[in-house]
């Protein structure tokens, strides 16, 4: 089951506040601001800082 629109439309990147906007793959959420990915595992977005990582494509 993919990330509802309600939720997508109330996560924030934790860094920098910006909404967040789904990947391609569905299997990361991208912060367009500071170019973070924050994982989606078992259809939970992961949070945390120290499981993001950079997207050098954003």
């Amino acid at each position: 089951m993919p990330i509802s629109t309600e939720l997508l439309e109330l996560l924030v990147c934790p860094v920098c506040k910006t909404s967040l906007v789904l990947k391609d793959d569905d299997k990361g959420l991208l912060c367009r601001t500071c170019r973070r990915v924050f994982p989606i595992r078992d259809d939970i977005p992961v949070m945390l800082l120290e499981e993001a990582r950079f997207d050098e494509g954003a």
